[in-house]
């Protein structure tokens, strides 16, 4: 308990001590802005004549005489239940997946885990998160301008990708809320059954500060479609854009963002944390494949709030990243149990259910810029390669990574940022890119050429590894300075439902 307390405090300090320190810098003014709203946000899209993946945009600099952009009440409607579908994937099904995994003595510290950290995320996304990852700055992080969510009212909007179309910029922070908080919980499968509770937090607060933050806005900030009218206004926007961006970085639901990241988190916080007493040598078998099953379930179900809602629009985009996430999870699901019968004899439920979320996986940071075809081979590919990531590159590597993070999130998530710069060509099915000074999409003139575009792929697949895993490697270390990361032997042998929270997932 005083552990506990001392890492909230601790966090409570190092907030405070940020606060103090950010109402000291200068504002930075925002990219554009309306006369009646402020700058506002928006997810993945892809710039005029270089592609891009990515967010935040304001409304439109206009006369004062222009009528204010109104939100479509469908777009609206449709973002809102994308939001709640993003929840359900997080509480309960990230939750159900990862307690499944897991064994029943530590069924309930993974719950706690997935259910509070969520709600920690939430928190500090409306505190500073929002601000730091969606507003203008630098090329790195965003500024302070909206601390507190200041500024923000129920007639703010925030741009999407189609030129004069807008949704409310609350709809878009909830929704975006929802996305660092998923990240955020992922990671907490890599050190699964032997990690303190209180370092589990204090951890999250660093490295969703320090790594996610900065690498959304890399990925996703630009001034919007509206801001760029002329290759003069295209040239503005791409330098006041995030680093990624600016580049051309393709990553339509955060393939980068969320899945690199927070795989590569939590493999090395699988290496710092240290294996599991009795890893290699006795049984740590999950405990309810039902569950786990539940809750892959619900994963599905929920992805294509995160993939159809990165849209943020309801029109025919959203509709091909639905149809996409379909397609690629249901072939990753077939593709992986394939491979489990050829090498092992028999196809398992936990395969399926593992198959399932590496295909999720692997087509979020393409789902909106390839075909159905592209969808398909890129499921079928990430089912394979995932199964061999669990098992041939674990060996490999030598970590306990407990309930696979890195194996299907980090290689997914390679995987599909690498075949988005593949398959979004237009010769090959793909949306290809916008060039908004035209205002046309898809044009292969506009297109950089496979070739050019995978080495920019990988520029923000490679960025990402790094700056995740030196962020996460140093909060690590600070958090077992602080408070130590791991709970004792006989804590861990008892399960950590009853050594670090008293009750027990099941009557005894």
């Amino acid at each position: 308990m005083k552990s506990f307390i001392a890492s909230i405090v601790l966090g409570l300090g190092l907030l405070a001590g940020s606060a103090g320190a950010i109402a000291q810098a200068p504002a930075a003014a925002p990219a554009a802005a309306a006369s009646a709203a402020p700058a506002a946000a928006a997810t993945e899209a892809t710039p005029a004549a270089a592609p891009a993946a990515a967010a935040a945009a304001s409304a439109p600099a206009a006369a004062a005489s222009a009528p204010a952009l109104v939100p479509n009440k469908g777009d609206t409607a449709w973002m809102t239940v994308a939001t709640a579908l993003v929840i359900f994937m997080t509480i309960p099904g990230l939750a159900l997946f990862y307690g499944g995994l897991v064994r029943s003595k530590n069924m309930l510290s993974v719950l706690m885990q997935v259910f509070v950290v969520t709600s920690l995320i939430y928190v500090l996304w409306a505190l500073y998160g929002y601000s730091v990852a969606f507003t203008a700055n630098n090329p790195f992080m965003g500024s302070f301008d909206k601390l507190f969510l200041g500024g923000i009212t129920p007639d703010s909007v925030a741009a999407t990708f189609s030129k004069g179309v807008v949704i409310p910029e609350l709809t878009f922070v909830a929704f975006q809320a929802t996305f660092a908080a998923i990240t955020c919980a992922l990671i907490v499968g890599a050190f699964a059954e032997r990690i303190k509770f209180s370092a589990v937090l204090l951890f999250v607060v660093l490295w969703f500060t320090f790594s996610y933050l900065p690498i959304a806005h890399m990925v996703w900030y630009w001034d919007g479609p509206d801001a760029i009218t002329d290759a003069a206004s295209l040239e503005k926007v791409t330098a006041a854009a995030g680093w990624l961006w600016a580049k051309g970085a393709l990553d339509f639901a955060g393939g980068t963002v969320v899945h690199i990241n927070a795989g590569v988190a939590g493999l090395v916080g699988a290496y710092v944390v240290g294996k599991r007493i009795g890893y290699g040598k006795e049984a740590l078998a999950p405990h309810s494949l039902t569950l786990t099953m539940v809750g892959a379930a619900m994963l599905w179900v929920g992805w294509f709030g995160f993939n159809a809602g990165s849209n943020l629009e309801a029109n025919g985009l959203a509709a091909l990243a639905f149809t996409n996430t379909l397609l690629a999870t249901a072939a990753a699901t077939l593709s992986w149990i394939a491979g489990e019968a050829l090498s092992k004899g028999k196809a398992s439920m936990l395969g399926a259910a593992s198959g399932a979320v590496a295909g999720l996986v692997a087509i979020t940071p393409a789902c909106g810029f390839v075909g159905v075809k592209g969808a398909i081979v890129i499921g079928l590919l990430a089912g394979l390669v995932c199964l061999w990531g669990v098992n041939g590159l674990k060996r490999l590597l030598g970590a306990d990574d407990s309930l696979d993070v890195f194996g299907v999130h980090g290689v997914g998530g390679i995987l599909g940022a690498l075949l988005t710069g593949v398959f979004a060509a237009p010769s090959l099915g793909g949306t290809g890119i916008c060039n908004y000074v035209t205002n046309k999409c898809g044009d292969a003139a506009d297109w950089p050429g496979i070739g050019a575009q995978v080495l920019t792929q990988a520029t923000g697949v490679l960025t990402t590894i790094v700056w995740s895993g030196v962020v996460a490697f140093i909060a690590y270390k600070v958090v077992d300075l602080v408070i130590g990361l791991r709970v004792t032997e006989e804590e861990e042998r008892e399960g950590l439902d009853i050594s670090s929270h008293g009750e027990t997932a099941y009557s005894r």
